[in-house]
This record gives structure tokens, C-alpha cells and sequence, in this order.
């Protein structure tokens, strides 16, 4: 059982590292701060405690249900992020954006404190839903000297990053001396949520 997580464990960490090492291995050399605006997209998420614990909370969440939403939530978020941050670039309004992404920490997290197990079809579409709100808020945050490629391509890494932590702690977490650690962790989360909602 230990050597099966550590080497999921290792395959996920893994994983992470060859995606950042792509993406800036491919967009190095798109514009003149293409590099620059890649460290900036990969730090974004790191810089605001809703980002980061909404794409951890999703990660545990997929570790929670299985397969195959252990690699289709964490897949969906990404993809339906980069959309939702070109709707930021564009300009184009949506309401309501920072109470919705103090509610996804809450949501996500009550999720996993709860560990819900909603259908697939309805677990990937709240993920998504949550997706569009956070890349929304990456888009219109968009420093106005980056490349939108290089930093999409900065922040899409840091986000499999956070899943890949997310879904590290939940796979530790099914060991049955810490199998209520990844529900603890949820209530935690659920509860920053809770705090960012009274403050927006």
C-alpha cells in the first residue's frame, strides 16, 4: 500500500515538473518578455490564498473520488481556466467575480470535508463553473507588460501544481492511520472560505 502512493506520489511530482518545464521550454522565446511573463503566470496562483486553496481543494477532491476524476478534474480546471482568462483579457464584464471565488473555496472544500461523491458529470461541471471564475480573475489581472501566452502557459503549470499537491495529500491521506486528514483539511478550507465571503 506505502509503495503504491509513493509511487503515484512520484508520478504526479513528476508530472508537474515535466508540464513547467515544457511550458517554458516552449514559450521562451515568444516576445521580448515571454520568459519574465512566465515566472509571473507561475507565481500568480501562489499570490492569493483563494487561488491556491480552491486548486489544492480540487485535488483532493479528485483524490477523494477515484478514477477517473482524479485526472479529469484536475484536467478540466486548467482547460476551462485558460478560457475563463480570455474572457478577462478581452474585457468582457462578469459579475460578481470575487464573492464567486470565495464561495469555490467553500464549496470545494466543503466537498471534500464532507467527501460528497456527486456523479462525474456534475463534479467535473461544478469544477468547471469554479475554473471559469478563477481564470477570469487571472485574465483581467494580466500585468500589462506580460505576454498573455507565456503568462496563461506560467499559471495553467502552477495551477497542475497545486492539483499535484492536492491530489499528494489525498493519496497519503487514504492510508488508514491519516484518513481523516484530507477532510480536516477540507473543513480548514471550507472555513478560509467562509472568512473570504464575510470580506469581499
Amino acid at each position: 500500500m506505502r509503495h503504491s502512493i509513493a509511487s503515484k506520489l512520484s508520478a504526479a511530482a513528476l508530472v508537474a515538473g515535466a508540464l513547467t518545464g515544457f511550458s517554458s521550454a516552449a514559450f521562451a522565446h515568444v516576445g521580448d518578455h515571454s520568459g519574465l511573463s512566465f515566472v509571473e503566470g507561475l507565481a500568480h496562483p501562489f499570490t492569493g490564498l483563494d487561488h491556491m486553496l480552491a486548486m489544492v481543494a480540487v485535488g483532493l477532491w479528485a483524490s477523494q473520488l477515484g478514477r477517473p476524476a482524479i485526472w479529469l478534474l484536475p484536467a478540466t480546471f486548467p482547460v476551462v481556466m485558460a478560457i475563463g482568462a480570455a474572457f478577462g483579457i478581452s474585457g468582457r464584464e462578469l459579475p460578481w467575480i470575487e464573492i464567486g471565488i470565495a464561495a469555490s473555496v467553500l464549496v470545494l472544500g466543503a466537498a471534500v470535508a464532507l467527501a460528497l461523491r456527486p456523479s462525474l458529470i456534475v463534479s467535473a461541471a461544478l469544477v468547471a463553473l469554479l475554473a471559469l471564475l478563477h481564470g477570469y480573475s487571472h485574465g483581467v489581472e494580466l500585468p500589462a507588460s506580460a505576454s498573455a501566452l507565456t503568462y496563461g502557459a506560467g499559471f495553467v503549470a502552477a495551477t497542475l501544481m497545486l492539483h499535484a499537491i492536492g491530489i499528494a495529500i489525498g493519496l497519503l491521506a487514504n492510508a488508514i492511520p491519516l484518513r481523516y486528514v484530507a477532510r480536516t483539511a477540507g473543513a480548514a478550507i471550507a472555513a478560509v472560505g467562509v472568512f473570504l465571503l464575510a470580506t469581499v
